[in-house]
């Protein structure tokens, strides 16, 4: 059961219809077969699958055709490739596309050198894994609030502190990390730096084990008087936290795709299922509570799409799109984890087994409610926005 697009309302052209088909056969052939194998595997790094994804230019097609990307720069595009990808596997369609929540602010703040130099490599065969680290131990979604601090010296700033969380850290060669030059001005004092893993005095905690996503590694990362030279830092001194919050407007609506994406497999599996399995005698499609279910998945998932949609267009025409953002991600994920459920719940005490992947698509449903700001985050932003209009 595959669903149509709501093409009546935001129309697609041959591309995107192309990009769609191909990421759909790649999440059906090369992602969903290994999902419960890493899923298994827990804490180590799935190469072969990424390898798999770079041959198809999937590691790559968000990144600028001038850099040797695939010239899919817009957000609608990426949300398209990620539901695609993240209905064969969360955590696998997460990892697979990561590069381009690196390149965000990259292409937001970064100079023709170090687009260059940091995102050409992302274009070329197999290319290297890429983090964020923004996250630390004591401050989550309050990115002003950043404790690492960047110190300036003669030539450049030295980095010290700690990032947790931090999706491919240790197995990402490029990062860019969040520091402050002034904890007193909060917002005005974040600044971003460009690393590379061996730098002298940055370190990595052991991957965490973690209730779901597993094919996501994540560690927290330790900065020891990390020398980083002036070229290597992205933008000027204090916008670091704008070109963090536009990358995640983008990124958000990104994760409400992703998020949709798992939610889509949740029902696909719940209507294949219930179809095929009888009670007393008669299907369990045609039971009340199930059919319920399933139309409430159904329609949720119909509504998160056309949100997440309505968000990157506003973004890909240049529009302020935070308030949009925050509803696709708040909407989106609570879908994924309300499908997820419902699929469990129809498949009974097969669906708590792990004969089944549904108890895994929930597992890992649950992070797309944390991730990027939490739910009560997104409310938050929602409903700030309400009220200064």
């Amino acid at each position: 059961m595959h669903p149509s697009l709501p093409e009546e309302l935001v129309p697609l052209t041959g591309e995107q219809h192309e990009i769609v088909r191909m990421c759909r056969h790649f999440a059906e052939t090369e992602i969903r077969p290994v999902a419960r194998e890493v899923d298994e595997a827990d804490t180590e790094m799935h190469w072969g699958i990424w390898e798999k994804a770079a041959d198809a230019g999937i590691t790559s097609f968000m990144l600028p055709a001038e850099l040797g990307g695939g010239g899919f720069t817009d957000v609608l595009t990426q949300c398209l490739v990620q539901e695609e990808l993240c209905a064969g596997d969360l955590a696998l369609g997460n990892l697979l596309t990561s590069n381009g929540f690196f390149a965000h602010p990259l292409l937001e703040l970064g100079t023709a050198d170090q687009k260059e130099r940091w995102l050409r490599p992302l274009c070329e065969n197999p290319p290297p894994l890429t983090a964020l680290a923004v996250t630390e131990p004591d401050v989550g979604s309050d990115a002003a609030a950043v404790a690492t601090r960047a110190e300036r010296t003669a030539d450049g700033y030295r980095l010290s502190g700690t990032k947790a969380w931090i999706s491919n850290g240790g197995v990402a060669r490029f990062y860019v990390v969040f520091a402050t030059v002034d904890p007193t001005k909060r917002a005005k004092g974040v600044t971003a730096f460009l690393l590379e893993k061996e730098r002298a005095g940055m370190q990595f905690g052991p991957p965490l084990k973690k209730m779901g996503q597993r094919a996501l590694l994540n560690t927290e990362i330790f900065l020891d008087d990390v020398a980083v030279p002036v070229e290597d830092r992205l933008g000027e001194e204090g916008q670091g936290f704008l070109g963090l919050m536009h990358t995640f407007d983008a990124s958000r609506v990104i994760l409400a795709a992703a998020a949709t994406g798992v939610a889509r497999a949740a029902l696909e599996y719940a209507v294949d299922y219930a179809s095929e399995r009888k009670q007393f005698g008669v299907s369990i499609s045609k039971h009340q509570a199930v059919a319920f279910r399933v139309a409430d998945m159904a329609t949720r998932i119909e509504a998160a799409r056309l949100m997440v949609w309505r968000a990157a267009r506003r973004l890909d025409a240049g529009e302020k799109a935070t308030r949009e953002a925050a509803m696709a991600k708040l909407f989106a994920s609570e879908t994924a984890m309300f499908s997820t459920w419902a699929a469990v719940q129809t498949l009974g005490g097969w669906g708590y087994s792990r004969e089944h992947l549904v108890e895994k698509w929930m597992r890992d449903a649950k992070l797309e409610e944390i991730e990027e700001g939490t739910s009560d985050i997104q409310r938050l932003v929602i409903s700030r926005a309400v009220f200064s209009d």
